[in-house]
Protein backbone atom coordinates (compact mmCIF):
# COMPACT_ATOMS: atom_id res chain seq x y z
CA UNK A 1 0.00 0.00 0.00
CA UNK A 2 1.23 3.69 -1.04
CA UNK A 3 0.92 5.63 2.33
CA UNK A 4 0.33 9.18 1.56
CA UNK A 5 2.71 12.02 2.90
CA UNK A 6 1.34 15.23 4.36
CA UNK A 7 3.00 19.09 4.52
CA UNK A 8 2.28 21.43 6.99
CA UNK A 9 3.77 25.45 5.78
CA UNK A 10 1.60 27.07 7.52
CA UNK A 11 0.68 27.23 11.26
CA UNK A 12 -1.88 24.59 12.70
CA UNK A 13 -2.98 22.83 15.36
CA UNK A 14 -2.76 18.60 14.79
CA UNK A 15 -4.82 15.95 17.51
CA UNK A 16 -6.12 12.89 16.66
CA UNK A 17 -9.91 11.23 17.57
CA UNK A 18 -11.63 8.27 16.17
CA UNK A 19 -7.39 6.97 14.91
CA UNK A 20 -7.78 9.88 12.70
CA UNK A 21 -5.22 12.75 12.39
CA UNK A 22 -7.48 16.08 13.03
CA UNK A 23 -5.92 19.01 11.40
CA UNK A 24 -7.41 22.62 12.91
CA UNK A 25 -6.06 25.94 11.57
CA UNK A 26 -6.43 29.42 13.24
CA UNK A 27 -7.91 30.90 10.28
CA UNK A 28 -11.50 31.12 11.00
CA UNK A 29 -12.51 30.50 7.11
CA UNK A 30 -10.37 27.18 7.46
CA UNK A 31 -12.57 24.12 8.19
CA UNK A 32 -11.25 20.57 10.18
CA UNK A 33 -9.99 18.49 8.03
CA UNK A 34 -9.23 14.43 9.08
CA UNK A 35 -7.24 12.03 7.69
CA UNK A 36 -6.72 8.33 8.45
CA UNK A 37 -3.79 7.82 10.22
CA UNK A 38 -3.32 4.29 8.60
CA UNK A 39 -2.98 5.74 5.22
CA UNK A 40 -0.21 7.86 6.52
CA UNK A 41 3.87 7.48 5.37
CA UNK A 42 5.31 10.92 6.29
CA UNK A 43 4.35 13.93 8.20
CA UNK A 44 6.53 16.94 7.13
CA UNK A 45 6.08 20.03 9.85
CA UNK A 46 7.84 23.42 8.31
CA UNK A 47 5.85 25.87 10.16
CA UNK A 48 7.20 26.68 13.98
CA UNK A 49 3.77 27.58 15.00
CA UNK A 50 2.41 24.04 14.49
CA UNK A 51 1.43 22.34 17.24
CA UNK A 52 0.95 19.05 17.70
CA UNK A 53 -0.26 16.73 20.32
CA UNK A 54 1.62 13.77 22.39
CA UNK A 55 -1.16 11.47 21.46
CA UNK A 56 -1.28 12.15 17.97
CA UNK A 57 2.56 11.61 17.61
CA UNK A 58 1.98 8.13 19.52
CA UNK A 59 -0.40 6.81 17.04
CA UNK A 60 1.65 8.24 14.25
CA UNK A 61 5.00 6.52 15.58
CA UNK A 62 2.49 3.13 16.39
CA UNK A 63 1.60 3.29 12.77
CA UNK A 64 5.34 3.82 11.24
CA UNK A 65 4.63 7.11 10.23
CA UNK A 66 7.75 9.04 10.25
CA UNK A 67 7.59 12.59 11.67
CA UNK A 68 10.20 15.15 10.17
CA UNK A 69 10.65 18.32 11.16
CA UNK A 70 12.30 21.28 9.80
CA UNK A 71 14.73 24.11 10.30
CA UNK A 72 14.45 27.33 10.03
CA UNK A 73 16.28 27.09 6.03
CA UNK A 74 13.14 24.62 5.51
CA UNK A 75 15.48 22.00 5.18
CA UNK A 76 14.20 18.59 6.79
CA UNK A 77 16.03 18.26 10.24
CA UNK A 78 15.14 15.27 12.43
CA UNK A 79 13.32 12.60 11.84
CA UNK A 80 10.66 10.55 15.00
CA UNK A 81 10.29 7.02 14.39
CA UNK A 82 9.56 3.82 16.67
CA UNK A 83 12.45 2.61 18.95
CA UNK A 84 11.08 -0.80 18.05
CA UNK A 85 10.96 -1.21 14.93
CA UNK A 86 10.44 -4.78 14.36
CA UNK A 87 9.47 -8.12 16.19
CA UNK A 88 12.87 -9.69 15.45
CA UNK A 89 14.92 -6.54 16.42
CA UNK A 90 17.48 -7.56 19.03
CA UNK A 91 18.23 -10.78 16.96
CA UNK A 92 18.42 -8.94 13.62
CA UNK A 93 21.06 -5.84 15.40
CA UNK A 94 23.28 -8.51 16.33
CA UNK A 95 23.27 -9.75 12.95
CA UNK A 96 23.86 -6.33 11.81
CA UNK A 97 26.88 -5.74 14.14
CA UNK A 98 28.43 -9.18 13.40
CA UNK A 99 28.80 -7.87 9.91
CA UNK A 100 32.35 -8.63 8.77
CA UNK A 101 34.55 -6.69 7.11
CA UNK A 102 34.62 -8.42 3.45
CA UNK A 103 31.02 -8.49 3.62
CA UNK A 104 30.75 -4.46 4.16
CA UNK A 105 33.33 -3.90 1.34
CA UNK A 106 31.33 -6.45 -0.68
CA UNK A 107 28.18 -4.81 -0.24
CA UNK A 108 29.65 -1.24 -0.84
CA UNK A 109 31.03 -2.38 -3.71
CA UNK A 110 27.47 -3.43 -5.04
CA UNK A 111 26.21 -0.09 -3.71
CA UNK A 112 28.61 2.03 -5.55
CA UNK A 113 28.01 -0.63 -9.16
CA UNK A 114 24.07 0.18 -8.75
CA UNK A 115 24.63 3.90 -8.20
CA UNK A 116 26.88 4.48 -11.03
CA UNK A 117 25.12 2.43 -13.44
CA UNK A 118 21.64 4.39 -12.70
CA UNK A 119 23.52 8.04 -12.95
CA UNK A 120 24.47 6.63 -16.89
CA UNK A 121 20.94 5.50 -17.49
CA UNK A 122 20.24 8.93 -16.06
CA UNK A 123 22.29 10.69 -18.31
CA UNK A 124 21.32 8.64 -21.35
CA UNK A 125 17.48 9.40 -20.68
CA UNK A 126 18.82 13.61 -20.88
CA UNK A 127 20.78 11.99 -23.80
CA UNK A 128 24.10 13.02 -22.58
CA UNK A 129 27.11 10.69 -22.62
CA UNK A 130 27.51 8.31 -20.67
CA UNK A 131 30.34 6.33 -21.67
CA UNK A 132 32.73 6.57 -19.24
CA UNK A 133 30.24 5.92 -16.14
CA UNK A 134 29.15 2.57 -17.74
CA UNK A 135 33.22 1.83 -17.86
CA UNK A 136 33.54 2.75 -14.49
CA UNK A 137 30.57 1.14 -12.90
CA UNK A 138 32.27 -2.05 -13.99
CA UNK A 139 35.63 -1.64 -12.77
CA UNK A 140 34.33 -0.71 -8.85
CA UNK A 141 36.45 -3.13 -7.12
CA UNK A 142 35.69 -4.44 -3.01
CA UNK A 143 35.20 -1.66 -0.64
CA UNK A 144 35.81 1.17 -3.59
CA UNK A 145 38.91 1.18 -3.73
CA UNK A 146 39.79 3.44 -6.34
CA UNK A 147 37.00 6.03 -4.88
CA UNK A 148 35.14 5.31 -8.66
CA UNK A 149 31.91 6.66 -6.95
CA UNK A 150 33.69 10.06 -5.79
CA UNK A 151 34.99 10.17 -9.69
CA UNK A 152 31.86 9.35 -11.41
CA UNK A 153 29.89 11.70 -9.38
CA UNK A 154 32.09 14.32 -10.36
CA UNK A 155 31.61 13.58 -14.09
CA UNK A 156 27.65 13.03 -13.84
CA UNK A 157 26.95 16.45 -12.10
CA UNK A 158 29.27 18.37 -14.77
CA UNK A 159 27.49 16.62 -17.23
CA UNK A 160 24.22 16.78 -16.06
CA UNK A 161 23.32 20.24 -15.22
CA UNK A 162 25.91 21.85 -17.65
CA UNK A 163 23.59 24.10 -18.82
CA UNK A 164 23.98 25.95 -15.61
CA UNK A 165 26.68 28.04 -15.32
CA UNK A 166 29.41 27.61 -12.80
CA UNK A 167 27.45 24.48 -11.46
CA UNK A 168 28.91 22.02 -9.29
CA UNK A 169 27.21 19.57 -6.58
CA UNK A 170 27.68 21.81 -3.10
CA UNK A 171 25.15 22.07 -0.48
CA UNK A 172 26.17 25.71 -0.45
CA UNK A 173 26.50 26.05 -4.04
CA UNK A 174 24.07 27.77 -6.30
CA UNK A 175 20.47 26.31 -7.61
CA UNK A 176 19.48 23.49 -8.34
CA UNK A 177 22.36 22.37 -5.46
CA UNK A 178 18.93 24.02 -2.92
CA UNK A 179 16.17 21.85 -4.74
CA UNK A 180 18.76 18.19 -4.15
CA UNK A 181 19.45 19.45 -0.74
CA UNK A 182 16.06 18.91 -0.11
CA UNK A 183 15.47 16.08 -2.07
CA UNK A 184 17.56 13.98 -0.78
CA UNK A 185 16.54 14.81 2.82
CA UNK A 186 13.27 13.40 2.05
CA UNK A 187 15.52 10.71 0.57
CA UNK A 188 17.69 9.85 3.50
CA UNK A 189 13.94 9.92 5.65
CA UNK A 190 12.73 7.53 3.40
CA UNK A 191 15.35 5.41 3.76
CA UNK A 192 15.96 5.53 7.68
CA UNK A 193 12.02 4.84 8.26
CA UNK A 194 12.72 1.70 5.85
CA UNK A 195 15.74 0.54 7.96
CA UNK A 196 14.00 0.75 11.34
CA UNK A 197 11.10 -1.21 9.55
CA UNK A 198 13.19 -3.99 8.47
CA UNK A 199 14.62 -4.26 12.57
CA UNK A 200 18.10 -2.33 11.74
CA UNK A 201 20.21 0.40 13.24
CA UNK A 202 20.12 3.13 10.69
CA UNK A 203 23.48 4.53 12.57
CA UNK A 204 25.93 1.97 11.77
CA UNK A 205 26.81 1.82 8.00
CA UNK A 206 28.53 -0.26 6.01
CA UNK A 207 30.98 2.45 4.61
CA UNK A 208 29.78 5.51 6.31
CA UNK A 209 31.25 5.82 9.64
CA UNK A 210 31.01 9.64 10.71
CA UNK A 211 30.96 9.35 14.67
CA UNK A 212 28.78 12.75 14.39
CA UNK A 213 26.12 11.50 12.14
CA UNK A 214 23.22 9.51 13.44
CA UNK A 215 22.03 7.87 9.67
CA UNK A 216 25.50 6.52 8.39
CA UNK A 217 23.43 3.07 7.57
CA UNK A 218 20.64 5.10 5.81
CA UNK A 219 23.25 7.13 3.70
CA UNK A 220 25.08 4.03 2.83
CA UNK A 221 21.69 3.01 1.23
CA UNK A 222 20.17 5.74 -0.43
CA UNK A 223 22.93 6.10 -2.87
CA UNK A 224 22.13 4.00 -5.56
CA UNK A 225 18.01 5.91 -5.15
CA UNK A 226 20.16 9.43 -5.71
CA UNK A 227 19.67 9.86 -9.52
CA UNK A 228 15.46 9.45 -8.84
CA UNK A 229 15.90 12.58 -7.22
CA UNK A 230 18.33 14.03 -9.68
CA UNK A 231 15.65 13.12 -12.23
CA UNK A 232 12.99 15.10 -10.48
CA UNK A 233 14.77 17.89 -9.67
CA UNK A 234 16.11 17.91 -13.40
CA UNK A 235 12.43 17.80 -14.60
CA UNK A 236 11.82 21.02 -12.30
CA UNK A 237 14.73 22.78 -13.02
CA UNK A 238 14.00 22.85 -17.10
CA UNK A 239 10.17 23.62 -15.94
CA UNK A 240 9.93 26.29 -12.72
CA UNK A 241 10.78 29.42 -13.88
CA UNK A 242 12.38 30.54 -10.45
CA UNK A 243 14.38 27.86 -8.46
CA UNK A 244 16.29 29.83 -6.28
CA UNK A 245 13.76 29.63 -3.76
CA UNK A 246 12.29 26.35 -2.58
CA UNK A 247 8.36 27.51 -3.00
CA UNK A 248 5.43 25.92 -1.84
CA UNK A 249 4.79 24.21 -5.23
CA UNK A 250 8.29 22.90 -5.65
CA UNK A 251 8.52 21.39 -2.32
CA UNK A 252 5.09 19.81 -2.77
CA UNK A 253 6.81 18.01 -6.18
CA UNK A 254 10.16 16.75 -3.92
CA UNK A 255 7.88 15.23 -1.03
CA UNK A 256 6.20 12.63 -3.96
CA UNK A 257 10.12 11.37 -4.27
CA UNK A 258 8.11 8.41 -1.39
CA UNK A 259 5.62 7.46 -4.81
CA UNK A 260 7.83 8.08 -7.41
CA UNK A 261 8.05 4.58 -9.76
CA UNK A 262 10.92 2.71 -9.94
CA UNK A 263 12.24 -0.62 -11.61
CA UNK A 264 12.80 -3.38 -9.65
CA UNK A 265 13.30 -7.03 -9.72
CA UNK A 266 11.86 -6.98 -12.77
CA UNK A 267 8.90 -5.06 -12.01
CA UNK A 268 7.75 -1.71 -11.46
CA UNK A 269 6.67 -0.52 -7.60
CA UNK A 270 6.67 2.96 -5.48
CA UNK A 271 9.92 3.79 -4.56
CA UNK A 272 8.99 3.37 -0.77
CA UNK A 273 7.63 0.20 -1.04
CA UNK A 274 10.89 -0.19 -3.38
CA UNK A 275 13.27 0.67 -0.55
CA UNK A 276 11.27 -1.59 2.00
CA UNK A 277 12.95 -4.39 -0.67
CA UNK A 278 16.18 -2.93 -0.44
CA UNK A 279 16.47 -3.04 3.09
CA UNK A 280 14.88 -6.60 3.87
CA UNK A 281 17.70 -8.16 1.20
CA UNK A 282 20.14 -5.89 2.83
CA UNK A 283 19.47 -7.81 6.43
CA UNK A 284 19.23 -11.38 4.25
CA UNK A 285 23.06 -10.14 3.59
CA UNK A 286 23.89 -9.50 6.86
CA UNK A 287 21.49 -12.69 8.00
CA UNK A 288 24.27 -14.49 5.47
CA UNK A 289 21.20 -16.57 3.70
CA UNK A 290 21.96 -13.84 0.19
CA UNK A 291 24.97 -12.27 -0.50
CA UNK A 292 23.03 -9.66 -3.24
CA UNK A 293 21.18 -6.28 -2.03
CA UNK A 294 18.44 -5.70 -4.04
CA UNK A 295 18.90 -2.25 -5.93
CA UNK A 296 16.13 -0.66 -8.17
CA UNK A 297 17.41 -0.11 -11.82
CA UNK A 298 16.63 3.44 -13.42
CA UNK A 299 14.63 3.33 -16.52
Amino acid sequence: MIKRTLFFGNPAYLSTKNEQLVVNFPEEDKREATIPIEDLGYVVLEDPQITITNGLLRKLVQNKTAVITCDSQHLPCSLLQPLVGHTEQTERIRHQLNASQPLKKNLWQQTIEAKIHNQANHLLRREKNALKLKRWAKEVKSGDTGNHEAIAAAYYFQNLFDAIEGFSRNQKGVPPNNLLNYGYAVLRAVTARALISSGMLPTVGIYHRNKYNPFCLADDIMEAYRPYVDAMVYEISETEPEIDELNQNIKAQLLTIPAMDVFIDGKWSPLMIAMSRTTSSLYDCFLGSSRKILYPEFE
